[in-house]
């Protein structure tokens, strides 16, 4: 199963979301294998790295992101998600305004977690703000991955 994040520039919230993700599956053995985590970006600038910020807030997490290089979001990185997790609510309706037969794959992370809110862009802000956005992306994204395990309900035991 292929999930996405989506942010605007991918070189914040979606890039940590990525790398975190794939930390918290590493954690949990019967998802090993099971799930792709990719990102991109609405108006990303393709080859961008993450930000500084970014980099250091996941370090202090024991997670690296120096490696990452941001993705222009397509139709054809849309159409090969099979779950999409926006940072906001304008994201959401950004990828629905452009490919909107992904209607019942598009959520905002939050709401697919099932909370409120959208994830805020830590972009310009003290690399204290990053690291309280990724607090809250690795919180969402647990939730999240717990749904998607109970929604999907023998994915896990099938793949």
């Amino acid at each position: 199963m292929k999930i996405l994040f989506v942010c605007t520039g991918n070189t914040c919230r979606s890039s940590m979301a990525e790398a975190l993700a794939r930390k918290i599956l590493a954690e949990r053995p019967e998802g090993k294998g099971r799930l792709e985590f990719s990102s991109a970006g609405v108006a990303a600038l393709t080859g961008n790295r993450a930000s500084l910020e970014a980099v250091e807030a996941l370090a202090g997490m024991g997670v690296d992101l120096r490696d990452h290089r941001a993705t222009l979001l397509t139709p054809g990185i849309i159409s090969e998600a099979d779950l999409i997790l926006t940072m906001t609510r304008a994201h959401r309706e950004h990828i629905l305004e452009i490919f909107p037969s992904a209607a019942g794959k598009v959520f905002t992370l939050a709401e697919y977690a099932g909370a409120a809110g959208d994830v805020p862009d830590p972009i310009g802000q003290p690399v204290e703000v990053y690291r309280s956005c990724a607090e809250r992306l690795k919180d969402l994204i647990a939730r999240a991955i717990d749904r998607l395990r109970e929604k999907e309900r023998g994915f896990f035991e099938r793949n």
